[in-house]
């Protein structure tokens, strides 16, 4: 992917420059400087610089989800939230069986496509989730629910429990999920897809 270029005499010329066309303020801009001329006598000095801000992620995100439904020929409406740096993405659509994938494999999947897709091209690991159809929150309330009877019978039986591998965002909703439980902890273990949480009973763990 090629960024917007931006000259000016100084580096806060081509900044503002880039600010300006992209409607955003310094502190938004991501920017590298590719070229510095001198000038001659110091006339004529121009510093160059390629820029983008998270407007320009978030284009790249909607037009690489679009291409692929296009390519798939599937349908959909992408809808992106900038949380702090990490894009929420919502896609609304009719083919959501396929998108979600059996135990929601194919999300999982499609995730981690995104995700490797954007982040090499703005050189930089950008988190996101996408959801399907709401698909994720109901997920998320099932799995906390299960991991909460879980604990209950960890703090009952005094036995440690591993749950079965999955996603990262997965883990965190039940470790958010637990935070509160008296003697109850939570780790993960394990590499990539293998990855497990443990429920662990840890006497005298208060509530938080």
């Amino acid at each position: 992917m090629e960024f917007a270029k931006f000259t000016g005499k100084t580096l806060d010329e081509a900044l503002a420059a880039a600010c300006n066309a992209k409607g955003c303020t310094k502190e938004e801009l991501h920017y590298e400087v590719t070229e510095e001329k001198s000038g001659f006598l110091g006339i004529g000095k121009t510093i160059e610089i390629e820029a983008y801000c998270p407007k320009d992620i978030e284009d790249f995100i909607k037009s690489y989800i679009q291409t692929y439904f296009d390519n798939a020929e599937l349908d959909g409406i992408v809808e992106i939230e900038n949380d702090h740096g990490f894009y929420r993405i919502t896609v609304n659509t009719k083919n959501n069986a396929i998108m979600i994938g059996k135990a929601g494999k194919s999300l999982q999947a499609f995730n981690r496509l995104v995700k490797a897709a954007v982040s090499a091209a703005f050189k930089k690991r950008i988190g996101l989730l996408i959801d399907v159809n709401g698909y994720k929150e109901e997920r998320y309330e099932k799995i906390c629910k299960m991991a909460v009877r879980i604990a209950k019978d960890v703090r009952r039986t005094k036995v440690d429990a591993v749950l079965d591998p999955m996603p990262a965002d997965e883990r965190k909703a039940i470790h958010n999920a637990l935070a509160g439980m008296n003697d109850i902890s939570t780790k993960s273990e394990g590499e990539g897809e293998g990855r497990r949480l443990h429920i662990l009973y840890t006497p005298g763990k208060d509530e938080e």
